[in-house]
């Protein structure tokens, strides 16, 4: 693509990428437990003379919920089968021992940003895949119905190693080719140029365009849910009273330890000399000539109920609103397997809606992947397991009344002590050989022993006759 269509491309899709960063950052932020109140405008000494205090506590409310869908979904990873056992080994061979934490990346990334993106691309080692930072993604769309890729920007910055100066790069990626590009920290659009940061692989040269063999824009997206929303958005004013609320009953307990001296009548000048008689002679020093002289307390009163209700409101609310697993103690207690699942029922719905866009996108992967290791892959089985808390006990029971019932291997899947249902299955088996070894090693010492005794009573019977 020439220059110009470059520059044309980017002044049309920068601006409305820009505002995703912000919204990116923010939700970032918090994921980190740095709201806002960490970043409000600090007091005037003079604007609220009896409150000093000014504690900003943060609750990592939207951190919690995000780690949660991720734990909840990804702490065992999708496990797919194309059809044929070696097939499988060998992608599994390629997804390679990250696959699990690369899973929990795009989710986090998804939950931050509304979208998580995967990079694949081959190199002489063979197929490599990598989860890329969202706000480096400027994706471009086609107009059909389906909505797919016709290319993808990566905007990311760099140093100059000869100069020191700060550039943005832009790799503009399609089907076929990779070109680069880049412009100074600073300048304008215009001072966009041809970037060399491609190998030629034949004469080792640099080169500004890298030609891929993915016969597709090697970018998969994975959005957050069906409407591509961040999960942020909904409980954002929700963790911002919280934190307000909260600061502010720490700040009324710091404040009310300072009791204010009300002086009628005051003998003396000076403040300081006041609180050294009080402290040095528990006495102070009164006028005479005052009209009513004396010295009274003034304190902060705490409405602790009202405090106390709207936290709590609040708190349900943001569990509600986030779609997340209120980890109270209280709601647990004896619990059967049955009230265990109707409390993650809002997690499960919301990890059920991420599902849906992430089986798209995970289908993608894999069919990159048979492309390249030439594997025929129709059909894509995938199997995604929860990682909650259950009544093992309600369902170990499960199982051993479903012996006769379901076959074996089923009921070693539901176990709960069980991790892997076929090395199980197998291990039973060559457990229960050995133990009819040993009966049958048991029994044929005994049959010998038997035959024996009769051998020797019929001995003796010939020799009485």
């Amino acid at each position: 693509m020439e220059l110009d269509d470059i520059k044309k491309l980017i002044k049309k899709y920068e601006p409305g990428h820009t505002e995703f960063v912000i919204k990116a950052d923010i939700a970032e932020r918090y994921y980190r437990n740095e709201a806002d109140i960490l970043f409000r405008k600090e007091k005037e000494e003079d604007e609220k003379p009896l409150r000093n205090a000014d504690n900003r506590i943060p609750r990592n409310f939207h951190g919690l919920i995000v780690n949660q869908k991720a734990s909840y979904a990804f702490t065992a990873p999708p496990l797919f089968d194309v059809g044929s056992t070696s097939s499988n080994k060998q992608i599994t061979e390629v997804l390679g021992d990250e696959y699990a934490k690369n899973c929990m990346e795009l989710c986090v990334n998804a939950a931050n940003t509304s979208v998580g993106w995967v990079h694949y691309w081959e190199t002489e080692k063979g197929f490599e895949w990598a989860v890329v930072d969202s706000r480096q993604i400027i994706p471009v769309w086609n107009k059909s119905l389906k909505k797919r890729l016709s290319g993808v920007f990566r905007v990311y910055p760099e140093i100059d190693e000869e100069t020191g100066d700060n550039y943005t790069i832009y790799e503009y990626w399609n089907e076929t080719e990779c070109q680069a590009f880049r412009r100074r920290t600073g300048d304008g659009l215009e001072q966009l140029q041809i970037y060399d940061m491609f190998i030629e692989p034949t004469m080792g040269e640099m080169v500004s365009q890298y030609q891929h063999k993915s016969e597709e824009v090697p970018f998969i997206p994975f959005f957050n849910n069906n409407i591509n929303t961040d999960d942020l958005k909904n409980i954002k004013p929700l963790i911002d009273v919280y934190d307000k609320v909260y600061s502010g009953f720490i700040n009324d307990l710091d404040d009310i330890q300072e009791l204010i001296f009300v002086l009628s009548g005051y003998g003396g000048t000076e403040l300081d000399g006041f609180l050294q008689d009080l402290k040095r002679y528990k006495t102070i020093k009164l006028d005479e000539d005052a009209e009513h002289p004396g010295v009274s307390t003034l304190n902060i009163e705490i409405p602790i109920e009202a405090r106390n209700s709207i936290l709590e409101a609040t708190r349900k609310a943001i569990f509600e609103q986030g779609q997340g697993f209120d980890p109270q103690p209280e709601n647990f207690g004896n619990q059967s397997g049955e009230a265990l699942k109707f409390m993650y029922s809002l997690l499960e719905m919301k990890t059920g809606l991420m599902e849906t866009e992430f089986r798209l996108g995970l289908s993608k992967l894999i069919r990159a992947i048979c492309r390249y290791k030439n594997i025929e892959c129709g059909n894509i089985t995938q199997t995604w397991t929860r990682t909650c808390i259950k009544n093992d006990t309600e369902l170990a029971n499960i199982c051993k009344n479903s012996v006769g019932i379901v076959s074996r291997l089923t009921i070693l899947k539901a176990h709960p002590l069980v991790e892997d249902a076929t090395q199980e299955l197998k291990q039973l088996e060559k457990e229960e050989k050995e133990e009819l070894q040993k009966q049958e090693e048991y029994m044929s010492a005994f049959g010998n022993k038997s035959n024996q005794e009769q051998d020797k009573t019929k001995d003796g019977g010939v020799n009485e006759e």
